[in-house]
């Protein structure tokens, strides 16, 4: 199992931007970062990630999100690349607190993710990494799950482009072709059924620091004339209301 290269706490500046412009922002990032290791020697510096968000039956994560904006909110879900059984799948909680993003998660294997989406109590079984904290981070995801009743509700799949700091300080990403479908059994897929486009089409652009904003930061900003995206939620709040679940 790869090292958890994870940043715990972090800012997120979020932005849509068209592919031209991705195109740039990748010429001028490499000047700063290094590809991620997933980038390197891909197509189009990309690979491809899977998200499963999981809600209560009322959507009570979605909507505390939409009630509480840029103070309070967290969402639960499963993060995974592929479909092989050796492949690490990894239950997430992500906090966003006054702009800040906080992240815990554990690594699980395939066979365990559907007696942990059916809420059943986790043992150190069901890991697929020996990394400290591990079982406390999906002990903690099973029973935020539980406190609402959590069920799947949204597979999102996309392509990401990763660059990152040799620190690992600081991370942008490059989203593309953003798409969401309603998913509602607890299998982990790696195909999307109806899916429908999000952002229209637009490119995600994430720029990610754990301690003082870059310099080179506001000079990308500022070259581009880019703005920052002011949608709370990120992508599962985007793709709730997509569906129209």
């Amino acid at each position: 199992m790869p090292h958890d290269r994870m940043q715990k706490q972090r800012f997120e500046l979020r932005f849509q931007i068209n592919d031209e412009t991705a195109l740039l922002v990748r010429d001028f990032a490499r000047s700063y970062l290094d590809f991620d290791e997933h980038s390197f020697g891909k197509e189009n510096f990309s690979y491809p990630v899977h998200s499963v968000y999981l809600d209560s039956d009322e959507l009570k994560l979605y909507r505390d999100i939409v009630d509480d904006e840029k103070t309070n909110h967290h969402k639960l879900r499963l993060r995974y690349y592929d479909s092989k059984p050796d492949a690490p799948v990894y239950c997430e909680i992500k906090r966003e607190i006054n702009r800040c993003i906080f992240k815990q998660r554990a690594c699980v294997r395939h066979e365990c993710v559907e007696l942990l989406l059916k809420n059943h109590q986790p043992n150190p079984e069901h890991l697929a990494s020996n990394e400290p904290n591990c079982l406390i981070g999906l002990q903690n995801f099973c029973h935020l799950a539980r406190q609402i009743q959590a069920k799947p509700k949204v597979h999102i799949f996309h392509w990401r482009e990763a660059y990152l700091s040799d620190d690992n300080q600081c991370r942008l990403t490059l989203d593309r072709k953003v798409v969401s479908d309603a998913h509602l059994d607890y299998s982990i897929p790696t195909d999307v059924k109806a899916p429908r486009l999000m952002f229209s089409g637009q490119v995600i652009l994430e720029l990610k620091f754990t301690n003082r904003f870059p310099d080179w930061f506001r000079e990308l900003i500022r070259v581009f004339g880019i703005i920052e995206w002011e949608g709370e939620g990120g992508k599962y709040r985007d793709a709730v209301e997509t569906i129209g679940l």
